[in-house]
């Protein structure tokens, strides 16, 4: 057997593979003052960089998880190789023969797992490539050129075809010395009937790379209509593959995102292609999992994410409701980053490979460009389907963001979507929507903590856990509030003195009452026959009781009609007519606030007429509100 790797040798590939660059293929390095270079640590989850590399020393030390060593420690740790399948793997990099002592060059012997594994990959992708271009492999190259792939596009990325036979990749392996089970533990064949078959058939096939290049896996994609298999099939999890750790493209768009401090999280294979052609060479995608934690952590480091470099993280989703979900479970997943996060969403539903094929590459790189926050994407998909132009339909997308909002750790930013919520949604009450994300938000607090909402002293209050708005109940007047003490008073003319207020009355909607027991009274009185009917004369609030809903809203008649009106002396027609103008402009000032909602929510060049006509509404609105106010009782 042959024996260890001789010590020049060893010596050779420490000092050709300088670490600078070796670390750097993992993560980004920034100066950190006296020739010495930083970055997130590729061993622990850190915050800020206290992963320091001195290319003087040739040594890198982490101050924050205390992992220290040389260029082959570091390969070792991250890698998880053995000292001789580092040297080799090195070697191989660096272009270095390496020699062996008790039996001369012999390094297949020496490789341990992972180096054959990879080696496998590595052949296997040739092997693929090649027969891209063979008789069989047309239906392959179609699909590439229908999505506007040439030829030397294939070639840039790798891309190639499995041969639909059983055996064709198998066999190829086992002329160049790979064992059934080195071909099985690598996922490039499963376990049939006579001993390994190919696992990827008939199908075009990418190869998946890890950071530092080397093949590790595989995502093939059907081609046609008799394979009853998914439509991609991915390499399973292997001792070299974990798909929660790999993004495809990663090799080929390190670079670029630490340069520019911004990636493009695409959904498929074919999208990479597209955007890295188009220009947009930060381009990376997951591999048959959703974007998670591992893979966070990767960006993370190219991103240099910390409290002291910021960068930019851009995900790409389909515009159907998949799309939609993929984005929300990317918000749920966002706050790990200190990057800044967006979403950029094609409007028509295209994926970056069709527009590019729709329109060009310039189409593309206007898609990128035109980011949303991940933050309002995911607010404003939670509020579509709402009816905004109603109060309810406003109330229920408050309930339905709240919590969206309520989730966003960092205060000042929550406080700013708050407020934007209430644009977005037309309240024109910044402080009622900022108040009730504030309440939500701590209610979420104190539940991680394992306590109960608390009251304004501070003190446990099981009673003020957050009700939706939508369900909260009526409630009686508030004497502070003049638009509730206006509602009442007219109800207790309309009772007492039903004389007064005969003339326009009946003319006052119950939308115009909008505390729910005051506007049961009024549907009571429309029952009874309203002020002009038969029983206004005689018998008018028995009338009226008995045409109320229940026993509550005929407690709250005979209240109103025993209760003294609130003006000295006898009320008159001047009196009546003042609370009936307030009346009448409370309610012109909610529908003035409900229009500005909705002109608010218009896009006056999307849709101009309609804009048009919204603003014409508001001001015949305005112009009758300052009839009220100037012509008074005269107005109504």
């Amino acid at each position: 057997m042959a024996g260890r790797i001789r010590d020049e040798d060893v010596k050779r590939v420490r000092e050709a593979a300088r670490i600078e660059d070796v670390v750097g293929e993992h993560l980004q390095l920034r100066n950190a003052g006296g020739g010495n270079l930083k970055g997130l640590c590729p061993f622990h989850d850190e915050k800020s960089p206290s992963f320091n590399v001195s290319p003087a020393k040739g040594l890198y030390h982490c101050f924050g998880c205390q992992e220290g060593g040389d260029v082959l420690e570091f390969v070792m740790k991250v890698d998880h190789l053995t000292f001789s399948e580092t040297v080799e793997r090195l070697a191989g990099q660096y272009n270095i023969e390496l020699r062996y002592e008790e039996g001369g060059y012999n390094p297949g012997r020496q490789q341990g797992q992972r180096t054959r594994l990879v080696e496998a990959h590595k052949v296997a992708a040739a092997f693929f490539a090649e027969q891209l271009g063979s008789t069989e492999a047309m239906i392959a190259r179609q699909f590439l050129a229908d999505r506007g792939f040439t030829q030397a596009d294939a070639e840039h990325f790798g891309v190639g075809y499995a041969p639909a036979g059983w055996e064709h990749l198998v066999r190829f392996l086992r002329g160049r010395g790979f064992s059934p089970q080195e071909m099985l533990t690598s996922g490039l064949a499963s376990e049939g009937r006579k001993g390994p078959m190919d696992r990827f058939r008939g199908r075009l096939v990418w190869p998946i790379r890890d950071i530092s290049g080397d093949v590790i896996g595989f995502g093939a994609r059907r081609l046609r209509e008799d394979d009853n298999g998914p439509k991609y099939l991915n390499t399973p999890e292997t001792p070299i593959y974990k798909k929660s750790q790999v993004l495809y493209g990663l090799d080929l768009a390190k670079k670029d995102i630490a340069r520019t401090g911004r990636a493009v999280v695409v959904e498929g294979y074919t999208d990479v292609m597209a955007c890295h052609l188009s220009g947009v060479t930060g381009a990376i995608a997951t591999c048959g999992t959703a974007f998670g934690e591992e893979h966070i952590k990767i960006l993370r480091r190219l991103l240099m994410d910390s409290g002291e470099f910021r960068g930019e993280v851009i995900y790409t989703f389909d515009g159907d409701a998949a799309g939609q979900k993929a984005a929300l479970r990317a918000f749920e997943e966002d706050q790990r980053f200190v990057t800044r996060t967006f979403v950029s969403v094609e409007p028509n539903g295209m994926d970056p490979c069709d527009l590019r094929q729709a329109r060009g590459d310039q189409a593309v790189r206007d898609l990128v460009d035109a980011r949303v926050p991940l933050f309002e994407f995911a607010i404003r998909s939670r509020i579509e389907g709402y009816d905004l132009a109603t109060a309810e339909g406003r109330v229920a997308a408050l309930d339905a963001a709240a919590p969206i909002v309520a989730d966003i750790k960092d205060q000042a930013l929550r406080h700013t979507y708050a407020v934007r919520l209430d644009s977005w949604l037309g309240f024109l009450d910044e402080r009622f929507v900022v108040g009730r994300v504030g309440q939500l938000a701590r209610w979420k607090r104190e539940r991680a903590r394992g306590g109960q909402p608390t009251g304004r002293d501070g003190r446990p209050d099981p009673q003020r856990q957050p009700t939706p708005a939508s369900q909260q109940r009526g409630f009686r007047a508030d004497v502070r509030d003049p638009r509730q003490m206006v509602q009442r008073e007219v109800l207790k003319l309309a009772l007492q003195y039903p004389s007064l207020v005969a003339r326009v009355f009946d003319s006052y909607g119950t939308d115009e009452f909008t505390v729910p027991p005051y506007a049961a009274v009024r549907e009571a009185m429309t029952a009874a026959g309203g002020l002009n009917g038969p029983s206004a004369h005689t018998g008018w609030i028995p009338a009226v009781r008995e045409s109320a809903a229940d026993d509550a809203v005929r407690a709250l008649v005979t209240e109103l009609a025993v209760e003294p009106v609130r003006t000295p002396g006898a009320p008159d027609e001047l009196y009546a007519g003042e609370c009936l103008v307030r009346l009448r402009t409370f309610s012109a000032d909610r529908r003035i606030a409900d229009v500005k909602s909705r002109l608010q929510r218009l896009d006056p060049v999307a849709a101009p007429e309609e804009y048009a006509a919204t603003f014409q509404e508001l001001m015949d609105l305005e112009k009758y509100r300052r009839s009220l106010i100037d012509g008074g009782a005269s107005a109504l």
